[in-house]
Order: structure tokens, then C-alpha cells, then sequence
């Protein structure tokens, strides 16, 4: 039986390595004493085939078979490109 795969949506923080990219995805949990709603933030590497994605850009990630020790993620699409002022 096939699974889904999970798929994130984050902003890439480094793109300094080739073919890879540090991606940072924010989620909202919930304090279990006292209720309150805390961002939390955790950061995947994940392989960028053609070296389209910068800093700044918001893309989506899907899992994948591992690529190296730590890349575990690919970049599905880029989602919103970091526009230049």
C-alpha cells in the first residue's frame, strides 16, 4: 500500500551549498499547561536539482528517499520568488 507523502511549505534561509538548499517551516502548537499558541520552527535540507531557489523564496517541499546523510526533502516548486526593492 502506496503512502502519502508529506509535503511542507517554508522559506529558504541558505543556498550557499550546490544542488542544496536550507529550508526554514514554521508550524503553531499549542502550550499544554496553559494554552497558549507558540510558533516553533524547524529547518530540512533539501535537494534543488537546477539551482533555482534563493534566499528569500518560499517553496514547497515533498519527502523523498534519502539523498545524502541529512537531504530527505526535495523542492516540489517554488512557490513565491524574493523580490528585489
Amino acid at each position: 500500500m502506496l503512502e502519502k507523502r508529506k509535503e511542507y511549505v517554508g522559506e529558504v534561509i541558505q543556498d550557499k551549498a550546490q544542488k542544496t538548499v536550507v529550508v526554514s517551516v514554521q508550524r503553531i502548537v499549542q502550550e499544554k499547561r496553559f494554552k497558549k499558541y507558540l510558533r516553533r520552527t524547524t529547518t530540512f535540507m533539501a535537494h534543488d536539482e537546477e539551482n533555482l531557489c534563493h534566499v528569500g523564496d518560499v517553496v514547497k517541499l515533498i519527502e523523498t528517499r534519502p539523498i545524502s546523510a541529512r537531504k530527505k526533502w526535495k523542492v516540489l516548486e517554488i512557490l513565491k520568488k524574493k523580490v528585489e526593492a
